[in-house]
């Protein structure tokens, strides 16, 4: 224990503080259980407070991270290492860098809104369901700190288990199937990289027989042969791929969408399908630079990106469920992310970094108002509004914004990653960039007609014309998030200097090791 709080020096201790707030404010939810179950009230107010005021905790403790972190330089630039199981060769590491970073804030952001939006949709079990919460936002932290892969393993499944809990219990009328549906399919996959992982930590372990599961480590270790790394990167693309997710591994999204309460719609869209793509450049590319720049690997997986953008785009402008036609629409912006990240250039990378961070915080905006509809008039499908503009114009006039952000309008945050991550693919991948381009085209078609059916027809149903506008508990929840979209919209370049260095590091390296191996795995029977 000593050695553990002596790793902890002024600059790491927010990052162990990161992962042991929620929990701990989990804990003080479930003695909460203390007095009679008999009366259900005060207990599942204090639950409420407790985890708003957590997660609050959390966001300004997080922001610490973004006054201290350096621009310029592509290291991590905190770190705690502890021995956690020695005789695996498995040690608790937390790290952050310029890439972590964003993730780190906009998971720490999102968190205390998704609560302060279950504050009236989430009437059972409470103490249970904000306990879980906090649970599954330590779990998505420790994701994105890890610097040991066994570690990342385990926060990759902590995770999961919460947000089963929370689509299986909380969510619509088929959510034991969603929820079953996305437990497998997430899980299925990640044993495959279980496995790659054991494996890796087995072949870098010491003369002594003991693994060694650090990443940094495993960056420097002998290369392996091709086709072991083809293989070991071929676990790691399916759990990503699942998670991101890609075409054609999409289909457990709608449903989970779907069910999920408004606050898990939230979480899943702004924060865990990032998860895959966070994979992608934390660990398969890093550690699999030969495999993932092979030619026929590289080409595939850049045209599953472009069909996942035009595919999700197309879908979704026939869905007649709002709720599901944003949740195709997140196929499609996450096949730009991929678009970028596998065209590798810089200005592509940090497209798709900027797209993460923006999808996470309109598409979250968008499910949220979602949600708020949905409280008042209990049905998301389309053909059910029609003309409430003139009903509800606090609520069309942030629909309406929220959505011009989406389809990624000029002095929107949108419009900055896509327009970087278009740029920077053209460069290297020039016919696949502009078939891409059509997604912009077919999100513009899809949103803009949604809400003119929702908002800007007809107002022909009576039992409209009565629904109740916004209220302040509701526009304290969006505020924030107009407020980040106009001013990445306006202003990204302390989001872009704080990730360059290590979005240049990241290319270089794949670039630099993809170039040593180029040609050597033959994929040929």
């Amino acid at each position: 224990m000593n050695s553990f709080l002596q790793s902890i020096n002024y600059e790491s201790w927010v990052l162990v503080a990161l992962l042991a707030i929620p929990l701990l404010g989990a804990a003080a939810i479930l003695v909460l259980r203390s007095k009679s179950e008999i009366r259900d009230g005060p207990e599942d107010t204090r639950a409420k407070t407790i985890a708003f005021a957590v997660l609050l905790a959390e966001f300004i403790v997080s922001m610490g991270l973004w006054w201290s972190f350096q621009p310029g330089s592509a290291g991590w630039q905190a770190g705690v290492d502890y021995s956690w199981i020695p005789m695996w060769g498995i040690r608790f590491t937390l790290g952050v860098d310029g890439i972590s970073l964003m993730m780190v804030l906009l998971t720490t952001f999102i968190m205390p809104l998704t609560v302060l939006g279950s504050w009236t949709s989430v009437r059972t079990k409470l103490r249970s369901y904000y306990a879980l919460m906090l649970v599954l936002t330590s779990g998505m932290l420790g994701v994105f700190l890890a610097r040991d892969l066994f570690l990342f393993y385990v926060m990759w499944e902590v995770m999961l288990v919460p947000m089963y809990f929370i689509i299986g219990i909380w969510g619509g009328e088929r959510r034991i199937y969603a929820s079953i549906k996305f437990f497998l399919y997430t899980m299925l996959p990640s044993l495959l990289m279980l496995v790659a992982i054991v494996y890796l930590g087995l072949n870098a372990g010491t003369s002594s027989g003991t693994p060694n599961f650090s990443y940094d480590h495993l960056l420097v270790a002998p290369p392996l042969t091709p086709h072991v790394a083809l293989l070991l990167f071929g676990a790691f693309f399916l759990a990503f791929a699942v998670k991101v997710p890609m075409f054609p591994f999409h289909t457990w999204l709608p449903d989970a969408h779907v069910e999920a309460p408004t606050a898990g719609s939230v979480i899943l869209a702004g924060i865990m399908l990032k998860m895959g793509t966070f994979g992608f450049l934390r660990l398969a590319l890093p550690l699999f630079p030969g495999a993932a720049m092979n030619p026929t690997v590289r080409m595939t997986i850049l045209i599953l990106a472009v069909i996942g953008i035009v595919y999700g785009a197309l879908v979704a402008l026939v869905q007649p469920d709002f709720k599901k036609l944003v949740a195709y629409s997140s196929v499609s912006h996450l096949g730009f992310v991929m678009l970028g990240i596998f065209a590798l250039t810089v200005q592509s990378v940090q497209g798709a970094l900027m797209i993460m961070i923006n999808h996470g915080i309109s598409t979250g905006a968008l499910f949220l108002l979602i949600g708020m509809i949905y409280e008042r008039k209990h049905t998301r499908l389309i053909d059910s509004y029609g003309g409430i503009a003139r009903v509800v114009p606090l609520f069309a006039a942030l629909l309406t914004f929220v959505s011009l952000s989406s389809i990624g309008l000029p002095g929107t945050n949108g419009f900055v990653g896509e327009f970087l991550v278009l740029v920077g693919s053209f460069k290297t991948y020039p016919v696949l960039a502009t078939i891409a381009t059509t997604g912009v085209i077919f999100a513009a078609a899809y949103l803009l007609w949604a809400i003119q059916r929702i908002l800007f027809n007809k107002l022909d149903k009576p039992e409209n014309e009565h629904i109740p506008d916004l209220n302040r508990r509701e526009l304290a929840i969006l505020a924030p998030l107009v407020a980040v979209i106009i001013w990445l919209g306006v202003y990204p370049a302390p989001v872009l200097r704080r990730m360059e260095s290590s979005v240049e590091a990241f290319v270089s390296r794949v670039e630099t090791q993809s170039a040593q191996t180029v040609g050597l795995i033959n994929l040929a029977p």
